[in-house]
């Protein structure tokens, strides 16, 4: 384990306010400042897809999202640092309606198991959510349990 692992293992609220600094950045909708977070070399991908490598790439790659969601929020639900990495976990909601979009909301839980370095910015970062439910709520729309 890295020094800034074992750092954070044992200060819990200066990784939440790098967390809550990643979201509020994600929220901003400026995906340079999201690319911001990464190693100028670091890499991000999702659901095993190919990676994202370079601040660029990871910048486009968050544009892609925040075009799709022009109102795209993103909530930290929690944070887990675990065996030298960290499970960033989120929930993001938003409503389609960037160009060819559906109309529909999502609310969609995933997370992030990030690697850092010793710069304290993310090396690498693979990222999960349920894409079968992504899509299906991109076509049917979120329904809130509640309501049901």
């Amino acid at each position: 384990m890295n020094g800034t692992m074992a750092r954070m293992l044992f200060d819990h609220d200066h990784f939440h306010e790098f967390a809550a600094r990643y979201t509020a950045a994600w929220c901003s909708h400026d995906p340079n400042r999201v690319a911001a977070f990464f190693a100028h070399e670091g890499s991000l991908s999702i659901n095993g897809g190919a990676p994202a490598f370079g601040r660029a790439a990871i910048a486009e790659a968050a544009r892609a999202y925040m075009t799709a969601f022009p109102d795209l929020l993103l909530a930290l639900d929690r944070i887990l640092v675990q065996q030298g990495c960290v499970e960033y976990h989120w929930t993001l909601t938003g409503t389609n309606t960037g160009p060819g979009g559906t109309g529909k909301r999502i609310h969609i839980s995933g997370h992030e198991i990030w690697h850092l370095g010793a710069d304290e910015l993310i090396t690498t970062s693979l990222g999960y959510y349920d894409a079968a439910e992504y899509r299906r709520q991109l076509e049917q729309g979120y329904q809130d349990p509640a309501s049901a």
